[in-house]
C-alpha cells in the first residue's frame, strides 16, 4: 500500500521489448540502493515489481494489462516518473490509502499558475498552480468535490468536478517534487480513484439492489 506522497522522481533511461513484456530500466540514486530483488514501489501511481536494482538503477517488468491500462507504456527515454516506497505498518498515513492498482488514464487538458504568468509578481518558484484533467467514463462516478484522487501517483484533493474534467490545486512543492513540471498539454495521466469512495459506491448499489429486489418473501411479507 502505498499514501501517494512522492519521494522523488527517477528517470527512464531504457525499454526493452521481451517476449510480450516489457521491461524498464529507471534511474533512481536515492531509491534504487534501498531496494531488494521483488520489492514493491509505485511508479507514477503503478505498483511495480523492482528487478536486479543496484545503487543507482532498478528495472521492472510491465504486462500487457498494464502497458494498455496505464501511461508506462507510451513513455519515452528521458521521461520522468514518480517513485514510492510501500508504506510500512504503523506509519503516518500522509495522503490517502493508494494500492497501484490505475483504473484509467486521463489527460491533462491544462496546468496553469494561479498568477498569469505576466504579472510581476509571478514567481515559477513559488506559485500554485491548476492542474486540469480529463478522466475517462468509467471513473467519473468516484471523482467527488473534496475527495481524493491519486493522479500520477500523487494523492490530490479535487478542487472541482466539471463533467469530465477535474480541477486540482497544486501547491509548488508538488509541482517541483513530483513530474507534474516536466508533463505538456495533452500528456496521459494515470488515474486512481479513492479506494474507500469506490467500496462505498459499492456499498451503496448493493442496498439499492437489495431494497427492490423482489422475491418471494417480499411478496408474502408485504399481503401478496
Amino acid at each position: 500500500m502505498f499514501t501517494g506522497i512522492i519521494e522523488q522522481t527517477g528517470t527512464l533511461v531504457g525499454l526493452t521489448d521481451r517476449g510480450g513484456v516489457r521491461r524498464i530500466t529507471v534511474e533512481a540514486p536515492g531509491i534504487a540502493w534501498r531496494l531488494r530483488e521483488g520489492d514493491s514501489l509505485g511508479v507514477s501511481g503503478v505498483c511495480l515489481t523492482a528487478l536486479d536494482p543496484d545503487p543507482t538503477f532498478f528495472h521492472a517488468d510491465l504486462a500487457q494489462e498494464t502497458l494498455d491500462r496505464t501511461s508506462l507504456g507510451s513513455l519515452a527515454p528521458g521521461a520522468h516518473v514518480n517513485l514510492e516506497l510501500p508504506t510500512a505498518a504503523g506509519s503516518p498515513l500522509g495522503g490517502h490509502i493508494v494500492q497501484g492498482h490505475v483504473d484509467a488514464t486521463g489527460v491533462m487538458t491544462a496546468l496553469d499558475p494561479v498568477i498569469a504568468e505576466s504579472s510581476p509578481q509571478f514567481d515559477r518558484q513559488t506559485t500554485d498552480w491548476t492542474l486540469k484533467v480529463r478522466v475517462p467514463e468509467n471513473v467519473r462516478q468516484w471523482m467527488v468535490h473534496k475527495g481524493s484522487v491519486a493522479v500520477e501517483g500523487i494523492s490530490l484533493t479535487i478542487a472541482a468536478v466539471d463533467g469530465a474534467e477535474i480541477a486540482i490545486a497544486i501547491l509548488p512543492l508538488t509541482y517541483w517534487r513530483t513530474n507534474l513540471h516536466t508533463l505538456a498539454v495533452g500528456a496521459p495521466m494515470n488515474i486512481e480513484a479513492d479506494v474507500l469512495v469506490k467500496l462505498a459506491a459499492m456499498q451503496m448499489q448493493t442496498q439499492k439492489k437489495s431494497e427492490f429486489e423482489l422475491t418471494a418473501e417480499w411478496l408474502v411479507a408485504n399481503g401478496y
